[in-house]
């Protein structure tokens, strides 16, 4: 009986435990349905400044523009802005970030280059600081989804450390968005700024819906219509200085988009997490059911054969 009561006491621990892992899936995904609505409302902004980066292209030259954010210098110093989670229970999603972050780190140093790291996220900041990294910034507890306001506090320490030539190029790791099953850690260059960069060029944007009881992406293809400047149109400033100003606007946006990628694939990968948790409780529960059954029906059967034996011997 002593067995039976410790798989019994078992089942209801796993079934408990379920119960947790789903409620975090469901909770994932709120937040992952959060973190599409704001990438749809800052979406119009988004689309407005590249169409005016890209009426200043064609009326200027920007190899030409003698811009600081423009200007490529000799690489000695390359500064690795790392985005990854601060909480865990999201499957591989932070240690693939920071291996991705370390990959690159080696291959710097093997050209004989320097780096620097800026981090987004307690998982990589608690990582490198236990390996004495040379680290200029480390940004915590920043909002499941991120903000505005966030993206341009990180982006202001980016310019300081390249506008005082600390570093002579800013590179971002962060994962890329693919699906709800699928991320992939990318490098991208955020400094300097590439002028082809600044084309247009068609985007998308990702929905979570829910169909059949099953959460699921769907993508929509979304192009930014480029708009030249009429060829007689007067500017009150100076192009350049007007180019100038919107270049950290430029900065801000891409890395805004970054950390919302970012967010969202860690929630996707924790609604992963989560559903593969509990598939594996209701397994669980389903072995330790039979499991149980068997030990009960084993105990009857004993019980039986004691009560048949005691009325043989009393016959």
């Amino acid at each position: 009986m002593a067995n039976l009561k410790l798989i019994r006491d078992r089942i209801q621990s796993v079934k408990n435990t379920k119960k947790i892992t789903e409620a975090m899936r469901l909770v994932a995904a709120a937040k992952v349905r959060r973190a599409q609505e704001q990438v749809i409302a800052t979406r119009p902004f988004a689309d407005r400044l590249a169409q005016v980066l890209y009426g200043l292209q064609t009326r200027l030259r920007f190899e030409e523009a003698n811009l600081p954010l423009l200007r490529n210098r000799d690489v000695k110093t390359v500064g690795l802005l790392v985005i990854s989670g601060d909480r865990g229970l999201c499957g591989a999603y932070n240690t693939n970030v920071i291996r991705r972050a370390e990959n690159r780190a080696k291959e710097l140093k093997a050209e004989g280059l320097d780096y620097r790291y800026v981090l987004v996220g307690r998982k990589s900041t608690q990582y490198f600081q236990r390996r004495d990294q040379l680290i200029d910034g480390t940004y915590t507890g920043l909002e499941q989804v991120p903000t505005a306001a966030e993206a341009s506090e990180i982006a202001d320490q980016l310019l300081s450390l390249f506008l005082s030539e600390t570093v002579d190029k800013v590179e971002l790791v962060y994962t890329r968005f693919v699906s709800l099953i699928s991320s992939r850690p990318v490098i991208q260059t955020l400094l300097p700024l590439d002028p082809q960069g600044l084309e247009a060029a068609d985007d998308e944007i990702f929905r979570l819906t829910s169909r059949g009881g099953q959460f699921q992406v769907e993508r929509q293809a979304v192009t930014t219509e480029a708009r030249t400047f009429p060829q007689d149109m007067i500017f009150e400033q100076d192009p350049l200085q007007i180019l100038d100003a919107l270049l950290p606007l430029y900065l801000n946006n891409q890395l805004l988009r970054a950390l919302q990628e970012s967010a969202a694939s860690e929630l996707a990968a924790r609604m992963t997490a989560m559903s593969n948790a509990s598939d594996n409780a209701k397994e669980l529960i389903k072995g330790l059911s039979l499991s149980y059954n068997k030990a009960r029906q084993a105990a009857i059967t004993q019980e039986i054969l004691e009560v048949v034996g005691g009325a043989e011997a009393l016959g």
